[in-house]
């Protein structure tokens, strides 16, 4: 059994614990795009935002109007760099200014380009608009994880993009055969 440390958590879901209490995580389901010994980042993707892909093509003054995803709505992505868009896709990273390729057919994006591309109906089909991140400094996640604060799995890419919003987190712990409401609210430790 691999420890804590030794996991690689690159594409991987990250679910809160019943009893997670920190208002910026708690009932949350985030994606993994990064994880090293430097730290671990991702982006939290079941707490869409009140606003919707047009209201964000106007705040940065981009013709949307024709956009097919002008109705999709923003994520709140975490509380780091709320001003700034993480547009996690299916598909290559290559077409886009600054992006990495988080597993064989999911990227994470951060330039206008891509943004540039939706309003104008181009770019990825399937996609998620975030305002800012989750990060986590080195050691600080599995510290978090030894503590019962939350379950990792692998991710899969239908239940980023497939599944409604309010459904991923029950969705992430069904691929462990877990039913979070179940899970009593208290921290346990073995």
């Amino acid at each position: 059994m691999q420890s804590v440390q030794n996991l690689g958590l690159r594409h991987h879901f990250l679910l809160a614990m019943p009893h997670l209490e920190d208002s910026n995580f708690s009932g949350t389901l985030s994606y993994l795009c990064d994880h090293d010994e430097n730290g671990t980042m991702g982006v939290i993707v079941n707490r869409p935002l009140e606003i919707t892909l047009e209201a964000l093509f106007e705040q940065l003054e981009l013709d949307g109007e024709e956009s097919p995803h002008r109705n999709a709505p923003v994520y709140y992505g975490g509380p780091t760099h709320k001003d700034r868009g993480f547009i996690l896709h299916r598909g290559s990273s290559t077409p886009w200014d600054s992006s990495i390729q988080v597993d064989d057919d999911i990227a994470l994006t951060t330039s206008m380009d891509i943004l540039l591309a939706l309003a104008a109906g181009r770019g990825p089909e399937e996609f998620l608009v975030c305002l800012g991140c989750a990060g986590w400094e080195a050691g600080q996640l599995e510290q978090e994880l030894k503590d019962n604060a939350w379950l990792t799995v692998e991710a899969q890419g239908d239940i980023l993009f497939r599944v409604p919003a309010e459904q991923r987190l029950s969705a992430a712990a069904g691929i462990l055969g877990v039913d979070l409401n179940l899970m009593s609210r208290e921290a346990g430790h073995s």
